[in-house]
């Protein structure tokens, strides 16, 4: 989907003083070359016509890993230095100790960097940022009228949904080629693929989000975009004050309840009453019991809280998450698919590199102790 790269910016300069071509240049942390930017279109009213700079002020530590073209040709789609969002209130302090208290931390509204265009070799490219300081270079070369910003911003979304509808065809064609063989069992080859292609609806839905949040019809066309038909009427029925029917109007369906000959091997129940699977049920504790040792030494939460110890235990709660996703619901089967449990498992592997990879690196750190860092490893191998 997007590509955002406002974490990786450093600094840049857009130049609009030609009508219709917004070039410039971008540097991205760990690059010594700047990204050359050669697009059709304009940016939006406020800096349209004008060169100039931009500079990150608060730039984060993360590491730059993403493979960027250096020359960047295609079309604009919203570039503003004025794009209002909500930002925290107080200073980072204030509000971690508003957090700490249980308040809840003052909103306002700030404005963002957001520069968005469409590249022939990335597809969508984001830059949207809050933490920026400009500076102009030269007066306007020209001025946008008022009719000329509702006509850009109607082709900026036109090319949006231009990229969605590509978005959309990848859907449809893997989607199809599934319907195909739907009358076969599935291997964990093809679960992959439809695991991939929920994936791309997923990532669809959060770029639909992220364009129209504000909107007035913010909520239709998702829908729309998305194919949401039913969704879209229930909207217009609403608008209309046409009553939809209850939760009384639908019939109860009975809870389900594991098959009690597969109880310890295929599930077990937990303290709470939750049906777990039981290697489900000891990542979970594992990742949960190593998240109570750190957060009791003050490297999870507030002042003291560590980005790294944080990471390693985020991921063995994804792995935990994951496991859940591929095992519990052996609890409730007649017939396992074996397809998509191994699909599922595999899935969930790409969580264990991470998690021990992050060990070694609070290890190094001397973050925490060698016996608790030991165990967490231990159990990462067990599981």
């Amino acid at each position: 989907m997007a590509l955002r790269i406002g974490h990786l910016v450093t600094r840049g300069e857009l130049d609009n003083r030609v009508k219709d071509r917004v070039v410039g240049r971008i540097w991205l942390k760990g690059r010594d070359e700047p990204v050359h930017l050669d697009l059709e279109g304009n940016c939006l009213r406020d800096i349209a016509g004008l060169l100039f700079k931009f500079e990150c002020t608060q730039p984060d530590d993360t590491k730059s890993e993403v493979q960027m073209s250096s020359k960047q040709a295609g079309c604009v789609g919203d570039i503003t230095a004025s794009r209002k969002v909500r930002v925290l209130g107080p200073p980072d302090d204030e509000a971690s100790l508003a957090i700490k208290a249980g308040r809840k931390v003052p909103e306002t509204r700030g404005n963002c960097l957001y520069v968005e265009w469409y590249s022939l070799a990335h597809g969508r490219v984001v830059l949207e940022t809050v933490n920026f300081k400009t500076e102009l270079i030269s007066e306007a070369a020209w001025q946008m009228t008022e009719d000329e910003d509702k006509a850009q911003r109607l082709h900026n979304l036109l090319a949006f949904e231009g990229f969605i509808e590509e978005v959309q065809s990848d859907i449809e064609e893997s989607h199809s080629q599934l319907l195909q063989e739907d009358d076969m069992p599935k291997d964990e080859f093809e679960w992959e693929r439809f695991m991939r292609e929920s994936d791309k609806r997923s990532e669809k839905y959060g770029e639909l989000l992220e364009k129209y949040d504000g909107h007035p019809e913010s909520e239709r066309l998702i829908a729309r975009e998305m194919g949401w038909d039913r969704l879209d009427d229930l909207l217009e029925a609403e608008e209309r004050n046409i009553p939809l029917p209850g939760p009384e109007e639908f019939e109860a369906l009975p809870p389900l309840e594991p098959d009690p000959l597969t109880e310890g091997v295929n599930w077990i129940r937990t303290e709470d009453g939750d049906v777990r699977h039981p290697l489900a049920h000891r990542a979970a504790e594992f990742s949960h019991t190593m998240w109570d040792k750190c957060d009791k030494q003050g490297l999870m939460k507030g002042d003291g809280r560590n980005d790294d110890v944080a990471d390693m235990i985020f991921q063995a709660h994804m792995l935990a998450a994951k496991l859940a996703g591929a095992l519990n619901g052996l609890a409730y089967r007649e017939e396992i698919d074996g397809g998509f449990v191994v699909a599922s498992l595999k899935r969930a592997l790409q969580y264990f590199d991470p998690a021990m990879k992050g060990a070694d690196t609070v290890e190094s750190k001397q973050l925490v102790d060698p016996q608790s860092l030991q165990l967490f490893r231990h159990e990462l191998f067990a599981i």
